[in-house]
């Protein structure tokens, strides 16, 4: 591992809906992703959960580790088969990004071989998307269709992302902000496989122009790209949502690690809770979320309305140096340097009133990064706004994570289970 860096990869958009749905009156009820499940999910259709017709292969394999370059911590990687859609014409994508933090698949254009149908929008222009992500980075590129394969599962004609996508125009000032995530370099991964609570990756709130565009997708004549609104179906979709069956959310297991961290730890990613024999919902708690996948927790007596999981992360990333009295490292302040580990307890609250306290420590990171350890269950770092409980919280846990509008073990989601 070369020199560590911070990795947020959900916060930032999730941070953008929760903007939009307080900025304006029409998402105040509404927000991103909310009330937004797709037409083609029919596997959840009313809140009803059908019995699947036969049992497939419903589990993934999960890797933790210093993830596609060896330059990072922490990231949680799977492969990904993208098949043009309705052929045979298909390639399987190593070294993706499992995260939970965000919806939708994102693909870097140079991880693949095969080329997808794109997609326009109503007047017939080539669509783009933009997604922002924590440290002010982005990523841009075209909408695409795929085939999506995940273990024995498979979404059609799903709408995804292709970063960096050669001949699209470049980024409109609207998304590139910051730094471009454009290559595994830079990404940590071939791509990102969004697994979150919602299944588009903006909803409602990029359906209509009413009160204003986000700019999250752009339609791109000859003339620029234009922030512009698009249905729910031309979104970017949770996969997921979209199976046959298995199709209400996901289960992570990811084991428990040595004090100091281990040189890698593997897991499994189930698709489905409570449709087959391995992924019944049992021995946790449930917490129900808002409309873009906050909870609250609650520490040192202050509560945090916007806080959430997220397997994007590399870290529990949480206040700042000063209100936790902690440094940060000297070269990396991206992460906290204690001089000793330092235990902490919160209280995780859901919307349906559930609360559980956690347990967690945060121990010095350089010390962490000098191990040669590539996965560690006891770093983080500052945070403005809620906690974002990052990878060290999955680690020893087995951790449900819900679809908006789909009934999971005779709970709806949004929600998480832990």
């Amino acid at each position: 591992m070369s020199v560590p860096e911070a990795k947020v990869t959900g916060l930032r958009a999730r941070q953008v809906c929760a903007l939009l749905a307080g900025g304006m009156v029409l998402l105040a009820t509404s927000g991103c992703g909310a009330g937004s499940s797709s037409g083609s999910n029919s596997g959840t259709p009313g809140g009803t959960t059908p019995t699947p017709p036969t049992a497939v292969n419903n589990t993934l394999s999960i890797q933790a580790g210093s993830g596609a370059t060896n330059q990072f911590f922490n990231l949680l990687l799977t492969s990904v088969t993208a098949c043009v859609p309705g052929t045979g014409n298909c390639q399987t994508i190593p070294n993706v990004l499992v995260d939970t933090g965000s919806t939708g698949l994102r693909l870097l254009s140079a991880s693949l071989t095969i080329t997808l149908p794109a997609v326009s929008d109503s007047a017939g222009n080539p669509l783009g998307n933009c997604i922002g992500f924590a440290g002010n980075t982005y990523a841009w590129g075209p909408v695409a269709t795929a085939d999506v394969q995940l273990a024995g599962e498979t979404a059609s004609k799903v709408p995804i992302q292709i970063i960096n996508a050669s001949g699209f125009p470049a980024a409109p000032e609207a998304c590139s902000a910051g730094g471009a995530n454009t290559d595994a370099s830079s990404l940590g991964a071939n791509g990102i496989l969004g697994i979150g609570v919602t299944q588009q990756d903006c909803g409602s709130a990029c359906a209509t122009s009413l009160g204003g565009v986000p700019a999250v997708y752009f339609g791109c004549p000859s003339s620029g790209c234009v922030a512009e609104a698009v249905s729910l179906q031309q979104q970017l979709q949770n996969p997921v949502g979209l199976f046959p069956q298995d199709n209400n959310g996901v289960v992570i297991n990811l084991p428990a690690l040595d004090a100091g961290g281990d040189p890698s730890a593997s897991g499994s990613l189930v698709f489905g809770i409570g449709t087959q024999t391995n992924n019944a919902l049992a021995g946790v708690q449930i917490y129900t979320t808002d409309q873009v996948g906050n909870f609250t927790v609650t520490f040192n007596g202050s509560s945090y309305s916007e806080s959430f999981l997220d397997t994007g992360s590399n870290g529990y990333f949480f206040l700042n140096a000063n209100s936790l009295g902690v440094p940060t490292c000297p070269v990396n302040t991206d992460f906290y340097c204690p001089a000793a580990t330092m235990n902490y307890s919160a209280i995780t609250s859901g919307t349906n009133g559930t609360q559980n306290t956690i347990v967690f420590s945060i121990a010095n990171a350089n010390t962490l990064f000098n191990t040669g350890n590539n996965v560690f269950n006891d770093v983080g770092g500052p945070n403005v706004g809620g906690f974002d409980l990052g990878l060290p919280f999955f680690f020893g846990r087995t951790v449900y994570v819900a679809i908006e509008g789909a009934s999971a073990s005779g709970f709806t989601g949004p929600y998480y289970a832990f």
